[in-house]
């Protein structure tokens, strides 16, 4: 916002004509909160953040320029430059893409008179004084925290409600009575405390996850204002904030924990709702988060498939069957049980059956075992080079055991470099390897799980090829490795020549030549940074916190795949019970506990933000009709809108008149698949539109979601993603437990 767009309040107009140009711009129905005595400091110390807002771009414009052109050397000199960089245009990005409404808005103690701004960011003014209090800070947390019965030392609070850069609502609450008492700004408060925040609840919705940080309720910071340490389970219905609270939480974290700056993980059910909230953290200022899906930790998760038959996906949930990977990867372990005979140019040297197992019990506990194949070469050559008596040198005897052809191959066949999609499919085609794997499993499971196509990868999959990568490595990893040693030993084999041949053609009196046989002078001759070296995989972890949202849908195998990613076991774990598809008869926990978590707390959400109560009045007999204790939260607003019912036909109309309105918002048909989306209204199913909000969600035969328990969860699912309008329609008229609907007008 430039300067002219920032004017101090006239008040002999009391600025309540159109044209007096403020940060506030007020609708005509909240003209009386434009009084100069209620909005004169705001609209002053919006003034200082616009300036001061200027002079910290520009000065952080210089130091990102300086960084750019400054020289640096290659290596951590170079990393540390760049780290700089992405930090600078990371608060560049945060600054300029709020302006002055990177305020949230400000409190006033009981005490201290004097009024604390909090913003998104914190913001010192070029004196060093605190011009806006970062929202994660402790000085913050009664902004979010207080309440009528816990003040946490406030007499006043004051939120903000931007739209398009300047304030069209504002709401004062009042913690302190005696505040109302006497004369001038006090008396003259606005308090409708809860105007703006309910108006928000129900704005329109857009393809993007809205910005709701002014509004965290109470009961939702103390969750996101939680520890670290071990497993918190965020659970709640719908509408409850799960979802804000999970990625408000994930940037508290990186604020207040050292110990988790970029190491953050967020996994989503869906890439549709990856898409949904992927500028929140951006807003909050943090962009080193990691957000996926399961599917994105396995390069076959693109293509996986679902599994088609109930009974191999069951048998394929259990974390046991993931941890038979072990025993997998153990078959190819074996040492060999007879000796050899290593031929040298010197002499032959004899590897014991028992010099073999000392070999194969080198690598480190947790080494992939593609990795460890180096390992073991590097301890059977230190085992010949030990055994021999001879005076060879050294580093000719050790070139020549490394370039042994037979040790090479008899290495490779005791040792395989095994691919983790070989490893997975072999359980599916050869019976008698799984039953070495899963001795557990009866002969009829075993046939269940063998398939034709065994590299037709589903979804059930997974969590095996997951666990076999993490336990067997990269195999090309492991050759490229090979051959990049192969490399640098013959470059060493040949520098050791032209080092002999130096040496023995020096007639020099001190013999400087001799000097080139000291080890660190050779080493430095080495040069290996040119060798290729491939990208790191990014969802590899591991990870110093977890933030697992939709975790009701998780598999016991599926779990898995997050805690090998976590070895500190800190998770945020976001969900329903009453959302699982397949049932959750357990408690959080039983279920985590069983999976191996030990330090667990269960946090409750309870009240419905978001779901109006004409919805909620529909949709909660679907899910108390399967699941009598479901966690049902309370909606604490009203549309004023009936939830409609018709059939099937009516469709098309419901849509175009609704377009007609020309109301903003977003619009969602589920469970019609021929319906083709449009740039306002999207096509989904029940699973894909979970953790989505739309203002209009019109449900399309309901009837034949399905029986049972996920037939009921995905309609209840269904229903409650409407913030203002739900429409039912059916292939029947008397669908709808039996009542005749009402139909659309």
């Amino acid at each position: 916002m430039s300067e002219s767009t920032i004017g101090h309040l006239d008040s002999e107009l009391g600025a309540v004509h159109s044209d007096i140009r403020s940060t506030f711009d007020l609708p005509e129905r909240l003209r009386h909160k434009a009084d100069p005595v209620l909005i004169a400091r705001d609209e002053s110390f919006f003034t200082t953040v616009e300036s001061t807002l200027a002079d910290s771009i520009a000065e952080l414009r210089h130091r990102l320029d300086a960084a750019r052109t400054a020289p640096v050397e290659l290596g951590q000199q170079a990393l540390e430059r760049d780290m700089e960089v992405h930090r600078l245009e990371a608060r560049i990005r945060t600054l300029r893409r709020f302006g002055l409404d990177l305020c949230l808005g400000h409190t006033i103690g009981s005490d201290d008179r004097q009024p604390v701004y909090i913003g998104r960011l914190g913001l010192l003014d070029s004196a060093g004084n605190q011009l806006l209090v970062d929202w994660r800070s402790p000085a913050a947390e009664p902004f979010f925290g207080a309440t009528h019965g816990h003040p946490m030392g406030l007499a006043r609070r004051r939120r903000y409600r931007w739209t398009n850069g300047r304030i069209s609502d504002y709401w004062d609450e009042v913690f302190d009575a005696s505040e109302l008492d006497g004369d001038g700004e006090l008396e003259r408060a606005a308090l409708d405390d809860q105007s703006a925040f309910i108006a928000s609840l129900g704005a329109s919705r857009s393809t993007t996850m809205r910005d709701v940080l002014g509004t965290i309720q109470s009961d939702q910071d103390a969750i996101i204002r939680a520890g670290s340490a071990g497993a918190l389970v965020v659970d709640g219905g719908p509408g409850t904030g799960k979802t804000v609270v999970a990625l408000h939480r994930a940037a508290y974290l990186l604020y207040s924990d050292p110990r988790l700056r970029h190491g953050v993980l967020f996994v989503g059910p869906h890439d549709p709702y990856l898409a949904y909230v992927a500028d929140v953290l951006p807003r909050l200022g943090e962009e080193s988060v990691h957000l996926c899906t399961l599917r994105d930790l396995v390069a076959e998760g693109a293509s996986a498939r679902e599994e088609s038959d109930p009974e191999v996906a069951r048998l394929k949930a259990s974390a046991d069957l993931v941890k038979a990977i072990e025993a997998g990867v153990r078959f190819y372990e074996e040492p060999p049980g007879q000796g050899m005979t290593v031929e040298t140019e010197w002499a032959d040297i004899w590897l014991s059956p028992s010099d073999w197992s000392e070999a194969f019990a080198a690598p480190e506990q947790g080494t992939p075992h593609n990795e460890a194949r180096e390992q073991i070469r590097d301890v059977l050559v230190m085992i010949l080079m030990d055994k021999y008596d001879g005076d060879a040198p050294a580093h000719l005897l050790r070139n020549s055991l490394v370039q042994n052809e037979e040790l090479r191959l008899q290495l490779d066949d005791a040792w395989i470099l095994i691919d983790a999609a070989d490893l997975v499919a072999d359980l599916w085609t050869v019976p008698a390897y799984l039953r070495k794997c899963a001795p557990w499993l009866t002969p009829a499971q075993i046939e269940k799980l063998q398939r034709p196509a065994p590299t037709q990868w589903t979804l059930s999959d997974l969590p095996l090829l997951d666990a076999a990568r993490a336990r067997l490595g990269d195999p090309e990893i492991a050759r490229r490795d090979r051959r990049n040693k192969a490399a640098v030993e013959v470059e060493r084999a040949q520098m050791a020549r032209v080092v002999e041949d130096l040496i023995a053609t020096d007639d020099s009196e001190l013999l400087v030549m001799s000097m080139l046989r000291g080890d660190d002078l050779r080493n430095a001759l080495d040069d290996d940074s040119v060798l290729a070296h491939p990208d790191p995989d990014l969802l590899a972890g591991p990870f110093a916190h977890i933030v697992v949202d939709e975790a009701q849908e998780l598999t016991d195998a599926e779990w898995q795949m997050l805690l090998l990613r976590c070895p500190s076991r800190s998770f945020t774990i976001v969900g329903d019970r009453a959302q699982a598809r397949l049932g959750f008869a357990e408690t959080w926990e039983q279920r985590l506990t069983r999976l191996g978590l030990d330090r667990i707390e269960v946090a409750s959400l309870t009240v419905n933000y978001r779901t109006p109560e004409e919805v909620m009045g529909a949709a909660e007999p679907v899910i108390r009709e399967m699941l009598p204790d479901a966690n049902v939260p309370v909606s604490v607003r009203s549309s004023g809108r009936a939830v409609v019912h018709g059939v099937r036909s009516d469709l098309d109309r419901i849509l175009k008149d609704w377009l007609a309105e020309g109301v903003d918002g977003t619009a969602c048909v589920i469970g019609d698949s021929t319906f083709e989306p449009t740039a306002r209204i999207r096509s989904l199913t029940p699973e894909s539109a979970k953790g989505l909000e739309f203002d209009l969600v019109v449900l399309v035969a309901p009837e034949k979601f399905g029986t049972g328990l996920a037939g009921a969860v995905d309609r209840y699912v269904a229903m409650t993603r409407a913030t203002q309008r739900l429409v039912v329609l059916t292939d029947s008229v008397d669908f709808a437990h039996g009542t005749r609907s009402r139909r659309p007008r």
